[in-house]
């Protein structure tokens, strides 16, 4: 599957060991998210085993429906202008357990199991790896 097919075969159970399942949602509860002008709205990802923050994406409402349908995170890429799934180029999966929205519906906190080396491109377990007045480091 390419990252712009639409999800058929995603769920399911998968050799590393997690399982992608299907988050409940409601007509109404999309209806409270806030996009903004361009129709997007950020995406905190978390591990669910130690509360780490993995990175941050973009998500439209077709990239938000999908990772509900699905139990796996897909985003918005604004370079690109395509959705993607994470993992299905790196391996490096992440399989959703829970999708929160803020008070303002203007932000997401996507819980997952991370499977793999960890979520950033970099090779390193969090894009947030960096601190300001710390030498660049690995966590």
């Amino acid at each position: 599957m390419t990252t712009t097919d639409t999800p058929t075969d995603i769920t399911a159970e998968t050799s590393d060991g997690f399982d992608a399942n299907p988050i409940p949602f409601s007509e109404e509860e999309l209806g409270q998210i806030a996009y903004n002008g361009d129709g997007l709205v950020g995406a905190i990802v978390q591990d669910a085993s130690d509360h780490a923050v993995l990175m941050f994406a973009w998500m439209n409402p077709e990239s938000l429906r999908r990772t509900l349908e699905t139990g796996r995170t897909w985003f918005w890429s604004r370079s690109r202008r395509e959705y993607w799934c994470k993992g299905e180029t790196s391996g490096d999966r992440q399989y959703v357990r829970s999708v929160h929205y803020d008070c303002d519906g203007d932000a997401l906190l996507v819980v997952v199991d991370q499977a793999g080396a960890g979520a950033c491109h970099t090779g390193n377990r969090s894009c947030f790896y960096r601190a300001f007045g710390d030498e660049p480091r690995d966590r």
